[in-house]
């Protein structure tokens, strides 16, 4: 992936709903000008979400997402309709389309009142006719077109203004200030390429006109001694927290990767006070490890291996661990003594804090990879941002 692409993780999340032949797949042809979408006469063509990463002008990079009929039926049906209701939790703007001859049914208020629950923004499309517009709904006709570019201005006073200058890291640094990123190049290390987190992260330092130093965790030592002043801060990968904390003077501020991301999109404290909860672990207890992302696991896997064999040696319990990849999250946690959770770059803002919540409700400590090992390693009072929430 090249810096000048828009993670998915990245994008506005348009989820489209609506009962089977409702026109939703019709919509996003519409709104793309391309037959992107499946379109039949039949009920129940589009049976599981489907992502589709787009450039729709002018509201910029977007994931639109088309999801199964809310009124499907059957065994299989009830499936599919919980599927469509877990894209909520990664919904940034909802469209609900209606077949304006048939009006809104039963289902589709039941989703209308579930997106309203969750404080997404949201429209009513009525689609197939020409009726008076109210505050929360817009005619359109996919056939014809109508309506569709009116449509992309609504969605565009739509989208959620708050968050949308936030930084990973940019907002801590200043033109001129030199940054040192560590990542190291092992096993687990994708082949030819840095991992989204540090491209989004060089990114980020490029913009705030500072400069970025790049360096393996074998040559940090290196790299201080041919700066003429020290560096505004270190970020490292989580891996090799210890090593660089080690490495590194005190007086030189040290922050990771992973830690950075839950700044940027999640609950810091929460995580904070999560990581906490690792000397109250008891034999006995299960340990949810949670990725955004589904990749091949290596053999020194950090979800799978290194990170289990570091609470089992820091706490010294008997305890069993599950994970889970990509779109998983169990729905129930009460199972749970503990949910460690990736840095979350692979998953967009909306669907990390749903995470976060849940493990909230369920009265369950939520942390993720870099704040663990920095606790386990004894670096939660040296690294600076942990230091000062």
């Amino acid at each position: 992936m090249g810096l000048n692409d828009t993670p998915s993780s990245e994008r506005l999340h348009i989820g489209i709903f609506g009962s089977r032949n409702a026109g939703k797949s019709s919509l996003i042809n519409a709104l793309t000008h391309q037959n992107l979408a499946v379109v039949s006469d039949v009920a129940g063509t589009t049976t599981d979400p489907v992502y589709k990463s787009m450039e729709i002008l002018p509201l910029g990079p977007v994931v639109l997402i088309d999801t199964a009929g809310i009124d499907d039926e059957g065994d299989l049906g009830a499936l599919r309709v919980q599927k469509t209701k877990q894209v909520l939790n990664k919904t940034d703007v909802a469209l609900v389309v209606i077949d304006s001859s048939k009006g809104i049914q039963k289902f589709d208020q039941e989703i209308i009142d579930l997106i309203i629950q969750k404080s997404i923004p949201y429209l009513i499309v009525m689609n197939k006719a020409d009726l008076k517009r109210t505050e929360n709904d817009l005619c359109i006709s996919c056939k014809t077109g109508q309506g569709i570019e009116e449509l992309k201005q609504a969605l565009i006073r739509l989208v959620p203004k708050e968050n949308q200058d936030k930084k990973i890291v940019g907002d801590l640094i200043s033109a001129g200030d030199v940054v040192i990123l560590v990542t190291p190049i092992d096993e687990s290390a994708p082949k030819g390429r840095l991992i989204l987190p540090q491209q989004q992260t060089i990114r980020d330092i490029l913009e705030a006109k500072a400069c970025s130093m790049v360096v393996q965790e074998t040559e940090l030592k290196t790299a201080l001694s041919k700066l003429a002043m020290p560096p505004k801060m270190v970020i490292t990968d989580s891996q090799v927290f210890k090593k660089v904390a080690a490495d590194l003077p005190d007086e030189i501020p040290l922050t990771s990767f992973s830690i950075l991301m839950a700044r940027y999109k999640g609950n810091l404290k929460q995580q904070a006070d999560g990581a906490k909860y690792l000397r109250q672990l008891k034999d006995g207890d299960t340990v949810l490890i949670s990725e955004g992302c589904t990749h091949h696991r290596q053999c020194n896997d950090i979800g799978s291996v290194k990170i289990p064999g570091w609470i089992k040696d820091f706490t010294k319990k008997e305890l069993s661990f599950e994970f889970t990849s990509g779109t998983e999250f169990p729905l129930d946690l009460s199972k749970y003594a503990m949910i460690v959770h990736c840095g979350g770059c692979m998953l967009n803002e909306r669907e990390m804090k749903y995470r976060l919540k849940c493990a909230d409700d369920a009265k369950i400590p939520m942390t993720n990879y870099g704040m663990l090992i920095a606790y386990i390693h004894g670096i939660f009072d040296r690294e600076f941002i942990l230091k000062n929430i």
